[in-house]
């Protein structure tokens, strides 16, 4: 019994200590390792949804060629109006809207997943001419992933918050996030993905102040990463 007790709590550690993913719009905190509000996120977009790929239909190698044929490079001016959308979110997070900002005109618009019964090619296509009618020449769709690790705080000395009879150790919390996005232009629905490098911090907690390092260090990354994103936008995209 002793054995199996030493190993379930063994196994408890490493569980807890591993890797969790979680996605930028539904970020918030969690001892349980459930983020978010219940009924506040409804899962993501998807990359057929926004560029009006039919993921089960049938393709020909005409319209393959065809496309390659019209393709042109989807670039962005200091004129240009961008809708703009975070897959999942309501609202694109304020940083990003931020960042875009200072160079160009935005509009956010909703990252709500679409109906199921919605097929991929009429909702690129509404959502294309949503764009016109406001008069945003490009759209920018763009997601991310927040992956932490958790362990032990290695140290001469350890520091230990007793709770409810059991201790805890302080923990030092590595997270990186990672983005990518796709910018289209709506007359045509030409594309193009931008995937900027990963963003790593880390930092250290008690757990009486988890909660808000934890969401601390989510706010950094997501500043960070969006910066490095918009950089890279600038950079390779724009004239």
């Amino acid at each position: 019994m002793k054995n199996t007790s030493v190993f379930i709590v063994a196994m408890a550690c490493l569980l807890l200590g591993g890797c969790t993913t979680r996605s930028i719009s539904n970020s918030g905190y969690n001892a349980g390792y459930r983020y978010g509000a219940p009924g506040d996120y409804a899962g993501e977009l998807s990359e057929f949804d926004v560029l009006g790929v039919d993921a089960v239909g049938a393709v020909t190698d005409a319209e393959i060629l065809g496309a390659l044929d019209t393709k042109t490079p989807v670039r962005l001016s200091r004129n240009s109006r961008m809708l703009l959308i975070q897959s999942g979110a309501d609202f694109p997070d304020n940083p990003m809207q931020e960042a875009l900002g200072a160079r160009y005109t935005v509009g956010p618009f909703s990252g709500r997943p679409r109906s199921p019964k919605d097929a991929a090619a009429s909702y690129s296509k509404s959502l294309r001419l949503a764009a016109a009618r406001g008069g945003y020449d490009k759209i920018l769709c763009y997601w991310g992933v927040l992956e932490s690790q958790s362990k032990g705080k290695i140290t001469k000395s350890v520091s230990w918050v007793p709770i409810a009879g059991y201790f805890v150790p302080d923990e030092e919390q590595s997270m990186r996030i990672r983005l990518k996005a796709v910018l289209i232009d709506t007359a045509t629905g030409n594309w193009v993905m931008i995937q900027p490098d990963p963003v790593t911090d880390k930092q250290l907690s008690s757990i009486v102040s988890r909660e808000s390092s934890d969401q601390g260090l989510v706010e950094k990354l997501k500043e960070q990463g969006y910066r490095s994103l918009v950089s890279l936008l600038n950079s390779g995209f724009a004239d």
